[in-house]
């Protein structure tokens, strides 16, 4: 166990201590969420992003442990365990090498070599291994012919038994490994295009070249499935004289021996017939599992800036679900995101009933007192942007869009949640709903729908889709936990990422609700059947509580500090009944604000990063954290891509974020592309290290393909 602690603190870059205390801390069954919130002092506040790789860590290498012993076993029931072999085992710590070191005690299929050692030529083998013999070669084949056995010939015995030679050779873990590194520091990744005129996304890889070493992961990615896709060939260069060269000087000890000729042709053999080939798909399959954790981590990043963009609040808001044929789906939704009333329009092709659109939308409007509209980004999207800045202009009131991702709207849409919630409703409206909902609350909309339909980051269809959802799983109680629950209004669908809640507890909260009415303080959730004391702990802190007899259960105080917090308010001459009165708020984050930390955690008994959290809570009781972040842009007029010149200023929102730049929504049909090179005057090896998904930028135009509808753009501006 202390191995694995120390190896995960090097990759990490943190202390042993702080990793210990956290595997202990996940031991016991707390959340990720909770231990990064509550326990800060345990941890030395380790972020939940670190905590998450520690945990992923110490999964895969608790794995290769039970794998160790597992080998351990496996070898010793052949009789072939050696003390030396034990330590080779036990002392590697990456799980291919581990393989390689069990490879040639792995039952095989019948090959060459294992059909060689059957008819009974390891002997021969070994002596022209060795090299040591005087003895002509021929004359000690005799020994070995057995024509019952199927060695009927001197050239029989000794091509049997370079056979073994040759899978010994293949199968020696030293030997792969200097093999991989030779690769991973000289190969180069080379596609060709099998049908050199045809179109398609991977014209650029029809003849590319690029060394493995440095290769972005996108580009893989994107070979990969060129492939699959079956418009590329790809194949590996690997440095075969210098790979040759390190094995001869390796396997032959005595270059005008007998054996020299015969060796020197055998490691070519097991080169090109074992070694190559299979070293080739681990590269590949190295390659790819690295580049996919790139993506997913991208994606992660992405998927929480999306979940935590800042809700509209206080507004009654119109989805509008672009469409042709169909027609436009249009949903109203109150403040509370109740819905009012539900249409379809059909202003866009091929019916182009703009005037009857106008009127029935301008009726709605002014029934449910509309004062913003949120549009689908989806198919016929800029049209109806069009068709709404020509309407708003006629309307004697201020009326704003806003242009909302609607990826997963389908999915939510025909959703077994979808039906539950409107089960009355026609699937194809229930996405104008969920559209409109994003924009008043996209963190508790979007945890609706599979975290790999968001839409955000690049090839998520590619990767490990197991891997992938549970990252994305921890991204968005992440978030969820990161802003907290009123649980008093929240779904089972939002508060099921809540930490310590599952989907039968939130379901279960729910059903409390529905039948006692408002929970009014968070000791309540111990009357929800399944939610024990446990669960409790993991869950109180981030739940919210407004209108309740507690005021300090607006905040993120845990019940474990109410008595620190009390005592804190007390000290510097408030209670908590003030956390509720707002004439008293800017004068209590005044005196907080003032507070000795150091001396009163002392004086408390508290830690000083919980006393911190404390005190910050206590500073803005009830706040929402997302406030603080960009406001959707919000428009009245449309920009229509014939309108764009090179070297126009724009404001847009980042769209999406990838390893080469990041796409931006400046209103046109298509987002337009900041390649990493043009985001920063100075050298960046991230785009994220710039913008996030959400941010609000400022962008030059720097060119346009109007063939292709590309837009390039700059944030130098």
């Amino acid at each position: 166990m202390d191995k694995i602690f120390k190896k995960i603190a090097e990759e990490l870059g943190i202390r042993e201590t702080q990793v210990e205390s956290t595997v202990r801390l996940i031991d016991e069954g707390n959340t990720i969420p909770f231990i990064a919130r509550y326990r800060k002092e345990v941890t030395g506040n380790l972020s939940d992003e670190i905590l998450r790789e520690l945990g992923d860590r110490l999964t895969y290498l608790r794995n290769l442990e039970t794998r160790k012993q597992e080998i351990i076993r496996l070898i010793e029931e052949q009789g072939k365990l050696t003390d030396e072999l034990t330590i080779k085992i036990t002392s590697t710590m990456v799980l291919s090498e581990l393989e390689d070191i069990y490879r040639p005690y792995k039952p095989k299929k019948r090959t060459r070599a294992t059909i060689a050692k059957e008819r009974g030529l390891e002997p021969l083998a070994n002596i022209i291994y060795v090299q040591t013999e005087k003895k002509d070669l021929y004359e000690i084949a005799k020994e070995y012919i057995n024509e019952e056995k199927g060695v009927i010939d001197e050239e029989g015995a000794i091509q049997g038994a370079l056979d073994i030679i040759a899978e010994n050779i293949a199968d020696n873990a030293d030997y792969r490994k200097k093999i991989k590194s030779f690769c991973f520091r000289e190969a180069i990744i080379a596609s060709k295009a099998t049908k050199e005129n045809e179109k398609s996304p991977y014209e650029m890889y029809y003849d590319f070249k690029e060394g493995i070493l440095k290769i972005p992961s996108h580009r893989i990615l994107a070979i990969n499935r060129g492939e699959k896709e079956e418009f590329l060939k790809v194949k590996i260069d690997k440095p075969d004289d210098k790979i040759l060269g390190y094995l001869k000087k390796q396997i032959i000890i005595n270059y005008k021996s007998q054996f020299n000729e015969l060796l020197s042709t055998t490691i070519e053999d097991s080169y090109k017939r074992l070694i190559e080939p299979s070293i080739e798909r681990e590269i590949r399959s190295d390659l790819t599992e690295r580049s996919e954790e790139k993506a997913i981590k991208v994606f992660g990043k992405n998927a929480k800036q999306l979940l935590l963009q800042p809700p509209i609040k206080e507004m009654t808001v119109m989805g509008f679900d672009p469409a042709y044929r169909t027609g436009c789906k249009i949903a109203v939704i109150d403040k509370t995101g109740k819905l009012l009333d539900t249409v379809t329009v059909y202003p866009t092709e091929p019916q182009n009933d703009v005037i009857g659109a106008t009127k029935i939308l301008k009726n709605l409007i002014e029934k449910y007192n509309i004062n913003m509209i949120a549009i689908g980004n989806g198919t016929a999207s800029r049209e109806s942007e069009s068709f709404v800045s020509n309407m708003i202009k006629e309307i004697d009131k201020e009326i704003y869009y806003a242009i909302v991702s609607e990826a997963g709207a389908s999915v939510y849409s025909a959703s077994k949640l979808a039906t539950e919630e409107y089960p009355d409703i026609n699937v194809s409206l229930r996405g104008a709903i969920s559209i409109a909902r994003r924009l008043q609350d996209p963190l508790s909309e979007l945890v609706k729908i599979d975290p790999k339909a968001i839409g955000v980051g690049q090839y998520q269809h590619d990767v490990n889709q197991k891997r992938l959802s549970e990252s994305l799983t921890g991204v968005v109680e992440d978030a969820v936990n990161s802003v907290g629950v009123d649980v008093n209004t929240a779904t089972p669908s939002l508060l099921s990422y809540v930490s310590g809640i599952n989907g039968t507890i939130a379901k279960n909260i729910v059903k409390y609700r529905d039948e006692n009415g408002e929970l009014k303080n968070r000791k309540d959730l111990l009357k929800v059947p399944k939610l024990g004391p446990a669960a409790f702990k993991q869950c109180a802190g981030f739940i919210r509580i407004f209108n309740g007899n507690n005021p300090i259960e607006i905040t993120a105080v845990h019940p474990e500090s109410y008595e620190v917090a009390e005592k804190l308010l007390t000290k510097i001459g408030y209670c908590v009944e003030n956390l509720n009165e707002k004439s008293k708020l800017d004068n209590l984050k005044r005196e907080l604000s003032k507070v000795d930390i150091n001396t009163l955690a002392n004086e408390l008994n508290v830690g000083t990063l919980t006393l911190k959290d404390i005190i910050e809570e206590l500073s803005k009781p009830g706040r929402d954290p997302r406030e603080d972040l960009p406001k959707p842009i919000l428009r009245s007029d449309v920009l229509k891509f014939d309108d764009l010149q090179e070297g126009m200023e724009l404001t847009g929102t980042v769209r999406n974020v990838i390893d080469f730049g990041a796409f931006v929504d400046i209103g046109v049909k298509h987002d337009g592309l900041v390649h990493i090179s043009e985001m920063a005057d100075k050298f960046i090896r991230n785009p994220s290290e710039v913008v996030s998904v959400g941010d609000i930028v400022k962008v030059k135009v720097i060119g346009i393909d109007k063939e292709k509808q590309k837009v390039s753009l700059s944030m130098k501006v």
